[in-house]
C-alpha cells in the first residue's frame, strides 16, 4: 500500500511503500488485550506486604494458664485472632509479570499499526528535525497537521524534539525500540517518520 508523506508543516513530499504484511494484516484485537495486560502487569511494583505472625513486635509470654480458666488454649498474643495480631495469607512482595510469545507482541504491534492505517490515523513524517526545542513551534506545526494527541515514532529521537514535546499534552516522542501496543492505544494517531518505516519493517516484516 501507499501513503503519503508530510512534512511538519504539513505539505505533502511525496509517497512512500508500505509492507502489507506489517501494516497491512487481518486486525487481532485479543493480541493487542494480551499485551496491553502483559505490560500492566510489568509495570506493577508488587511491594504490597502485611505483618505475619512472626512479624508482629508483641511478648510471646503465654496469656494464661493452660487448663482450668475456662479459655480457649493460646500461646501468644501474635495470633490472628487477636487486634493486633498477625495476618493470615496476606499479600507478600512478589513479580506480578508473566510470559507472553514474541510472536503475540509482534502480532499485537502489526494490528496496531494496521489498524491506525485503516483509520487514516497513521501519518508518515519526512523527519523531526526541523524543531528547534521550542514547544511553540511545535505546537504551531501540530495545528497545521490537525494533530492533537499524537505519537511520534523516530529511528533517532531528536534532543530538540524531545524537549518540545516534554511540555504538550498527549504529544510524546519515543525510539523505534519502544513502540508498544499501550502507548500506541493511548494516542489518537501514531506519526512515523520514513527511517522509523523502515526500521519497523525490517523488526516485523
Amino acid at each position: 500500500m501507499k501513503l503519503q508523506v508530510v512534512k511538519l508543516d504539513g505539505t505533502v513530499s511525496g509517497d512512500i511503500e508500505l509492507n502489507d504484511s506489517v501494516f497491512g494484516v487481518e486486525p487481532k484485537t485479543e493480541c493487542m488485550a494480551d499485551v496491553v495486560r502483559w505490560q500492566l502487569a510489568r509495570r506493577q511494583a508488587g511491594t504490597h506486604a502485611v505483618k505475619g505472625r512472626s512479624d508482629i513486635n508483641r511478648t510471646g509470654k503465654k496469656l494464661f494458664r493452660q487448663k482450668g480458666t475456662g479459655n480457649a488454649r493460646h500461646g501468644a498474643r501474635t495470633a490472628n485472632i487477636f487486634v493486633g495480631g498477625g495476618i493470615v495469607f496476606g499479600p507478600t512482595p512478589r513479580s506480578h509479570a508473566f510470559k507472553i510469545n514474541k510472536k503475540v507482541r509482534a502480532l499485537a504491534l502489526k494490528t496496531l499499526l494496521s489498524l491506525k492505517v485503516n483509520e487514516k490515523k497513521l501519518i508518515i513524517c519526512e523527519d523531526l528535525k526541523s524543531i528547534d526545542g521550542k514547544t511553540k513551534t511545535l505546537k504551531d506545526s501540530l495545528a497545521k497537521m490537525n494533530l492533537t494527541s499524537a505519537l511520534f515514532i523516530d529511528s533517532a529521537v531528536e534532543e530538540g524534539f524531545a524537549k518540545a514535546c516534554s511540555n504538550l499534552y498527549k504529544i510524546d516522542v519515543l525510539p523505534v525500540a519502544g513502540l508498544n501496543v499501550y502507548d500506541g492505544l493511548s494516542h489518537d494517531a501514531i506519526v512515523l517518520t520514513k527511517s522509523a518505516v523502515a526500521s519497523i519493517q525490517e523488526r516485523l516484516g
